[in-house]
């Protein structure tokens, strides 16, 4: 009987890790999709002479929000352990979801990726409050 609750509890565990890493892969697709998205727009009108895509709004919006969502289901100090190798990898689109975020919204006047800007936010304190809680539990 605890051999058949040891294994349970292996398998769940297995298949949390395997769910972190393919949150982590669909972290990095989306994030290259959201750069090709940003690029397309200047791109059009090179090509065609006009703008045939306007700029990100509020897809850049929902993109933004995937890392936070990957650092959610990352709480656990185990989960946290799993994206050990990633973390700083998932700074890069964080900072440049926010910093797109931040300055169409001011210089443009588009209140949508307000919502880019607060996730973002959100996200690095969600990095920093869980490498300080795995810092406090490594002493």
């Amino acid at each position: 009987m605890t051999d058949d609750l040891h294994a349970g509890e292996s398998n769940r565990a297995n298949l949390q890790v395997q769910r972190l890493h393919y949150g982590m892969a669909a972290v990095k697709v989306v994030f290259v999709l959201a750069l090709l998205r940003m690029f397309a727009a200047p791109m059009t009108k090179d090509f065609f002479d006009e703008e045939l895509i306007s700029m990100p709004t509020w897809e850049w919006a929902l993109c933004s929000l995937t890392p936070g969502v990957l650092v959610f289901f990352a709480r656990r100090p185990e989960g946290w352990a799993v994206l050990a190798g990633e973390r700083n990898f998932l700074r890069i689109p964080l900072g440049f979801y926010f910093v797109y975020g931040l300055a169409f919204a001011v210089l443009q006047g588009v209140w949508i990726l307000w919502i880019a800007v607060a996730a973002s936010v959100g996200s690095f304190a969600g990095i920093r409050y869980l490498n300080s809680k795995e810092a406090a539990h490594g002493h």
